[in-house]
């Protein structure tokens, strides 16, 4: 396995057929995307008017922090063992991710783990930086542990920088049915409940913060990103009023998806980064920036989600792409942002903006996700 040297300019290519891909289906593949690229009007940066609470609620529907102008179009890239054999659309630009980020707060806390910062079955109230916290002094917070953050089982109940738990709650990612987004339902006991909620999800970055004390930018920068051979061209944010003070120093908590603004927002180039290190269970070259024990714990499948592991979409029972290996995770965002890690071929694969679904195959149930996919692996 090869790994890219620093920079922008450090990814050392190679001719498919060289490293036991077919090109034709390299190329079919990339064409796919080319042509079944999410529409502009499709995806909106602005999510205000799409919550069922922003008439009831009022001020609530404003985005809380900062949204690039514009989004690119679609570009991608794939690594075979480390090598760049395809890349297509602008891969330099810097652009939103939305939850790809949930998947960098897992590596943050992976880092932290490590290094013995909390146990995985450990209450978050008792960790570090909590004592006089308050997020987890209820009666329904109190046995929330780190492994209920990480796999979104937590069930956590209150508000924080001013968005209630509620406004996630039946929020439809990865369930099928039930009531809408919003409505509302009876809390269950932390760690028995599945929910994808970006409430949750920040109370996570805060925790991490606390533990941490220092901002996450900064532990993913100097402990991740910086040793991988990112650019610094990469920006994490948080709220407007996401401003904390952590040890007497204020610090701003960042944010684990582009809900309500905020967000990560980096070129396809640094994830790839991000993907081929998962890819070397935390390796890279000869430093370890992240223990072979964590990436195997964060993909292993959640009870409630089998799908679903530390913050990372799971493939178990080939269910999410059918035509690739159940090894097979990734880091999901909405517009089809992807960062596509395939261990039994060596792959990484990043996707920007690829339309969810289309009927051009009579099947609109079939995602493009795994559309490309197939397209690819047939030439393994």
């Amino acid at each position: 396995m090869e790994f890219p040297a620093p920079g922008d300019e450090g990814f050392a290519r190679a001719d498919p057929s060289a490293v036991g891909l077919d090109p034709a289906a390299v190329e079919d593949a990339v064409e796919f995307h080319l042509t079944t690229g999410t529409p502009p009007e499709q995806v909106a940066y602005d999510f205000s008017n799409q919550e069922p609470w922003d008439e009831s609620e009022g001020e609530l529907g404003y985005t809380l922090g900062p949204m690039p102008d514009r989004r690119g179009g679609p570009a991608g890239l794939i690594l075979k063992g480390g090598r760049l054999v395809a890349e297509w659309g602008d891969t330099r630009r810097v652009d939103h991710s939305f939850s790809v980020a949930k998947s960098f707060l897992s590596v943050v806390a992976g880092v932290a783990w490590d290094r013995g910062l909390f146990e995985l079955d450990g209450r978050v109230a008792d960790s570090e930086g909590h004592a006089d916290d308050g997020g987890f002094d209820s009666e329904q917070n109190e046995s929330i542990t780190w492994r209920h953050l990480l796999q979104q089982t937590s069930e956590w109940e209150g508000t924080l920088f001013d968005r209630p738990d509620s406004v996630d709650r039946n929020r439809g990612v990865g369930k099928t049915g039930g009531p809408g987004k919003g409505e509302g339902r009876d809390l269950e006991e932390p760690g028995t409940h599945w929910e994808y909620n970006d409430v949750r999800i920040n109370r996570l970055a805060l925790s991490l913060l606390r533990l941490w004390a220092k901002p996450l930018p900064r532990v993913l920068a100097h402990e991740v990103l910086d040793p991988a051979g990112a650019t610094r061209t990469w920006e994490w944010h948080g709220y407007h009023n996401s401003d904390v003070e952590v040890e007497g120093r204020t610090m701003r908590s960042v944010s684990g998806g582009g809900h309500w603004g905020g967000g990560l927002w980096a070129s396809a180039r640094d994830l790839a980064r991000a993907g081929h290190l998962l890819l070397a269970e935390g390796r890279w070259e000869g430093t370890r920036l992240l223990s072979a024990d964590w990436v195997e714990r964060a993909i292993e499948p959640c009870p409630e989600n089998p799908n679903y592991g530390f913050l990372l979409w799971l493939n178990t029972d080939r269910t999410l792409w059918p035509s690739a290996p159940e090894s097979a995770y990734a880091m999901l965002g909405h517009g089809q942002n992807v960062v596509w890690v395939d261990p039994e071929h060596d792959l990484v694969v990043v996707l920007r903006w690829l339309a969810l679904s289309d009927d051009r195959e009579g099947r609109e149930d079939l995602p493009n996700q795994d559309r490309f996919l197939r397209r690819l692996l047939d030439g393994v």
